[in-house]
């Protein structure tokens, strides 16, 4: 069965002439029109049943919930396939649908076998439009693809039948239906609800930042591995372990105290088994002297065991525990792997935070939602460059409003609002900072849980106040997400700033070289050296070009690095005082001290961790890599 599903201000049909001989019988046929109606074209196939009648109305109630939608129209439309039904088994099975529809919905059809001219108005929102294939072996739209002997949880394979509602939340507390809200001044967040509600992942065609990871020498695919796995050569290396050091300390600051715990748990472990059922992951499976192990997909296993073994009070909450996990495991589906957006080796920095009630697990996530929107800030992620998402259960929303509003409130835009009627996961409450990439999709980076199970499940204890024990509320936060996804995104913002005419670059402390000194002429190498030496001194990565280049070509292939400061080294200079900088971000050449260029870059790179150079120092020494 095939549908295209139009949410509609209005539609007006006229039924002109039977189109076949078995076409529904109707008396004086009129001009019809119906407002405020969700229209569903629907092609009905050879292979068709019951079973799909019933499925496809399923769907079709799951996504006029999120819209708030109650009217339907079924508008027989046999041009969507070349594979039709015979005309009774359709019409029977159109029948059918609209019986099962009426039970919660008001619902019509169009005539059968008819022409008809039509004219429909269909609102402009993100969900307006989509469309279903259902099969008797589907569940859900097409579009997703399957992989060999997958084990999925209970969790993963409910999701597509959680009856949930979209909605925009804005900073004035403002709940808007998502048909309702004018998505004019907010691009992005409009791709998002798109990208969210259709829950489609497979990509295309690679994003940019594929073809820059392979230019930069960062990454490139394992073709020695399975999908989904990456190699990072040093300068990705470098950038990655600067990313791990800064977040690592943050959340150390924050109060996270680091830990390291197994990358592989046993499957029939009774915590493991209730866990997974929970969250909607796909696994990788290991079988070891009869005993089944996964690896794991997530820091929650360790941390939650260990805490396990604490002796808490409600003194010691907050307690939280850290863990840069290298690596995550998830068994992605093959169709939605592309470059370091999302992969099925990662790292993972999370923090989990035990709480002694709901009031302080609200309390908490409030500060850890400062936290996640400063790390992202000095990694180069500004508030413009996100939207957020929050998804929450209907009697969460409304117990604790207040509090959401004020998360909406310290983002300062609308945010996509995913409500669900019951809860479904462990959790009662997630947010999400979502980055858009030059494709249109959107790619999860910072994010918090409100759990309200696993403190159970795991049979974790503290004191409290009344002498008995209780289990913690915990919170799960990553306050960047993964470490290969925020190189992702900022080489898709490098990608999106070369397309608009500026110059691509990283953050000035991410980059693997931050100074090239290039000497005219062997006369002046020695020079170079200890001038490359005495800004090596100071924590600034410093490289020199010795190659027997031109000039020109040195310092083109200096910017096509991304290199911030380039030093040309001729007679001129040294015999001066100062330095003669050529700055790419300005393209241009200014003479200042070299206690000037130091503060300008120390400004720059001020609180951030610091390595030295992952590559010789003499381009002369580098091998040239081939890609």
């Amino acid at each position: 069965m095939r549908i295209l599903q139009l949410h509609c201000d209005s539609i007006e049909y006229t039924p002109t002439k039977k189109e076949i001989k078995s076409a529904e019988e109707i008396d004086n046929p009129q001009t019809q029109r119906l407002e405020e109606v969700v229209v569903a074209f629907v092609a009905i196939e050879d292979s068709d049943d019951s079973s799909v009648a019933q499925n496809a109305i399923s769907q079709i109630k799951n996504s006029m919930g999120k819209i708030g939608c109650s009217k339907l129209l079924l508008y027989p439309y046999a041009h969507l396939s070349s594979n039709l039904a015979k005309p009774s088994i359709a019409i029977s099975l159109l029948l059918e649908m609209e019986k099962i529809a009426s039970s919660d919905l008001e619902v019509s059809h169009s005539p059968f076998g008819w022409t008809k001219s039509y004219k429909v108005q269909v609102k402009g929102h993100p969900l307006a439009e989509s469309s279903k294939v259902v099969t008797k072996d589907s569940t859900s739209a097409s579009g997703a693809d399957s992989e060999d002997d997958e084990i999925t949880s209970e969790a993963l394979k409910g999701e597509s039948k959680i009856r949930s509602y979209w909605k925009i939340l804005s900073p004035d507390g403002t709940l808007t239906n998502i048909g309702d809200f004018d998505f004019t001044k907010h691009k992005k967040l409009e791709i998002l609800a798109k990208y969210e509600s259709a829950k489609q992942r497979r990509v295309d065609e690679p994003p940019p930042h594929v073809a820059l990871m392979k230019k930069m020498a960062i990454a490139d695919y394992e073709p020695a591995s399975d999908s989904g796995n990456m190699r990072f050569f040093p300068n990705g290396r470098l950038i990655k372990s600067l990313i791990e050091r800064y977040v690592t300390d943050r959340v150390k600051e924050y109060g996270g105290y680091e830990v390291e715990t197994p990358i592989m748990y046993d499957s029939e472990h009774p915590s493991m088994v209730s866990y997974f059922n929970r969250f909607p992951a796909r696994q990788y499976n290991i079988d070891s002297e009869g005993k089944k192990l996964f690896l794991r997909f997530a820091a929650c296993f360790g941390q939650f065991l260990m805490a396990n073994q604490f002796q808490m009070s409600y003194k010691n909450l907050p307690y939280k525990l850290y863990e840069l996990t290298r690596y995550s495991f998830r068994r992605e589906q093959s169709g939605e792997l592309v470059g370091l957006r999302r992969l099925r080796a990662f790292t993972m920095p999370d923090c989990h935070a035990f709480c002694k009630d709901l009031d302080q697990a609200v309390d908490e996530i409030k500060v850890r939602f400062d936290l996640s929107q400063s790390v992202l800030r000095e990694l180069g992620i500004e508030e413009s460059d996100y939207d957020m998402a929050i998804r929450f259960t209907e009697d969460f929303y409304n117990e604790n409003k207040s509090a959401i509003e004020e998360l909406v409130k310290k983002h300062g835009k609308p945010v996509l609002v995913e409500m669900w009627k019951e809860k479904f996961f462990y959790f009662v409450l997630k947010w999400e900072f979502n980055f858009i990439d030059n494709l249109g999709k959107a790619s999860a980076l910072s994010t918090d849980q409100i759990d309200v199970e696993n403190g159970n499940r795991y049979g974790i204890e503290f004191i409290g106040e009344d002498g008995t024990s209780h289990h913690p509320i915990i919170l799960h936060n990553s306050p960047s997400g993964a470490i290969e996804r925020i190189i992702y995104a900022l080489l898709e913002k490098a990608a999106t700033d070369a397309k608009e005419g500026r110059k691509p670059q990283l953050p000035l402390w991410l980059s693997p070289t931050q100074v090239r000194v290039i000497p005219l002429k062997e006369d002046f190498f020695e020079f170079c050296e200890k001038l490359a030496s005495k800004i090596s001194d100071q924590d600034v990565r410093v490289d020199i070009d010795d190659r027997n280049e031109s000039i020109g070509k040195r310092i083109r292939e200096a910017e096509k690095e991304w290199i911030r400061y380039i030093l040309v080294i001729g007679e001129k200079e040294v015999n001066s005082e100062h330095l003669s900088i050529r700055d790419r971000e300005t393209g241009k050449v200014r003479d200042i001290s070299f206690d000037e260029f130091l503060a300008e870059i120390k400004n720059q790179t001020s609180g951030k961790p610091f390595t030295g150079l992952n590559l010789p120092k003499h381009l002369s020494k580098r091998p040239q890599l081939m890609v």
